[in-house]
């Protein structure tokens, strides 16, 4: 059994002592004092520090705040989103205020970077995806595309921060082929091509051949396009990547550039100065001939053009890039347009119900130059277009033009090695069809 020093025995003993003797045991006891006072968590943190020390030779600066398990929770804790869907006349600030949000959310949020812009034109149907709790703003997610997602949310110091979230997207190739017995519309939709293909693939080589008048039957055609995937799953289509076109027996083949043009394999650009044909047509009431009979005069005389039937109001393009050097109505021509292309070439186009471009004019290839009608001498809606060489009318299905620009020179070997590459998927494709017939 220990027994308890009485502490007048006790200061008489430590008198006794010698003196470094009693001032050692004096510095122990306070040591051992303060080692009992202090937290135990700052003992910890000292340990890990020292730790540190003598595991790297650096020291690093450990922070002595102790953080509490609620705001550990909160750092790490998910997202728990409730999907809110835009209503017709629903702005930004009316679905915080349904979430539950004020109007000061509503401010921060819609100023949380140049892409949180975005938030200020919602359309009915779309989703947004917020984080709320007790009435807190947490995060949103909006859908901008299959790709991309807008995401806003709070940092540590309170303010906000919005960034794109865009998923990886998986490029594979497919292909489609087809031979046109009625037309090229009916064809290249059993093909499997969807219309804005069809639209595309016939604006590809818009500048070589006519589908309004040069189509036949047995025309073939081969298509490599892109397929795009996320995480697996189909979201749409890409470009047209090659394409090979077989009209009157005649081949022609246009391969994608990374530059996003088309080119010959041979490396010819696929754009000349001139379209074959100056609108997307559906009918064509008569080809180019020495002589017809006119339905109006009731007589037969030359006709030096082509006429292109289609709805009133249909777009009519400019064939290539010039100045409009007449833009006027008369009786026998009706409203018209008249453009120079460069010191040789012009063409014209007739019967508009109204024109788009005045007397001046610098146009563009492409560019709508007036809307089909009937005005002047027409016995119905149509487009009378010409081509005129050195004053001289000429087929503008068949008149030699300009040879296309070819690829630039630092960019020859690159496309060479694309374009070998896109050549064996077209023959891949053409054998592995000729293998199901």
């Amino acid at each position: 059994m220990i027994k308890r020093i009485p502490p007048k025995l006790m200061s008489t003993m430590l008198k006794q002592l010698p003196r470094p003797h009693r001032l050692g045991l004096i510095a122990a006891s306070a040591f051992v004092g303060l080692l009992i006072l202090l937290p135990s968590d700052q003992v910890e943190a000292s340990r890990h520090t020292e730790s540190l020390v003598l595991e790297t030779g650096v020291r690093y600066p450990l922070s002595m705040h102790v953080i509490s398990q609620e705001t550990e929770v909160q750092e790490f804790e998910e997202n728990v989103w409730q999907t809110f869907e835009v209503k017709r006349g629903d702005t930004l600030a009316k679905i915080f205020k349904r979430a539950g949000l004020s109007p000061q959310d509503t401010y921060a949020v819609s100023h949380a970077g140049e892409q949180a812009k975005t938030l200020v034109t919602l359309l009915p149907g779309d989703k947004l995806d917020l984080d709320v709790r007790d009435n807190q703003f947490y995060g949103l997610r909006y859908t901008l595309s299959a790709t991309d997602t807008l995401l806003i949310k709070p940092e540590s110091d309170g303010s906000l921060t919005s960034s794109i979230d865009t998923k990886p997207v998986e490029i594979r190739y497919n292909f489609a082929q087809g031979e046109i017995s009625s037309s090229f519309w009916n064809a290249g939709t059993a093909a499997g091509l969807t219309d804005n293909q069809i639209m595309h693939l016939a604006g590809i080589f818009g500048w070589d051949i006519d589908f309004a008048m040069e189509i036949r039957d047995g025309d073939t055609f081969n298509v490599i396009f892109e397929e795009r995937y996320i995480d697996g799953e189909f979201v749409g289509y890409g470009d047209i990547v090659a394409a090979e076109f077989v009209n009157q027996g005649e081949q022609f083949r246009a391969i994608q550039h990374e530059d996003g043009n088309y080119y010959t394999p041979e490396g010819r650009s696929m754009r000349k100065s001139f379209l074959r044909a100056p609108i997307n047509f559906k009918y064509v009431s008569s080809n180019f001939t020495k002589a017809r009979f006119h339905p109006v005069q009731k007589r037969w005389k030359a006709h030096r053009g082509t006429d292109y039937v289609a709805a009133v109001g249909t777009p009519v393009m400019a064939a290539g890039d010039g100045k409009v050097i007449k833009s006027a109505y008369d009786k026998y021509n009706g409203h018209h347009v008249f453009i120079q292309h460069g010191e040789s070439y012009t063409t014209k186009y007739l019967h508009f119900s109204k024109r788009a471009v005045k007397t001046g004019d610098t146009v563009k290839q492409g560019q709508t130059i007036g809307y089909l009608g009937s005005t002047g001498l027409a016995s119905g809606p149509h487009l009378h277009y010409e081509f005129l060489v050195d004053g001289v009318h000429r087929n503008p299905r068949t008149v030699d033009l300009p040879k296309a620009r070819p690829i630039a020179d630092n960019e020859r070997e690159t496309f060479m090695k694309i374009a070998a590459l896109r050549l064996d998927q077209l023959n891949a494709s053409r054998r592995i069809m000729l293998a199901m017939k």
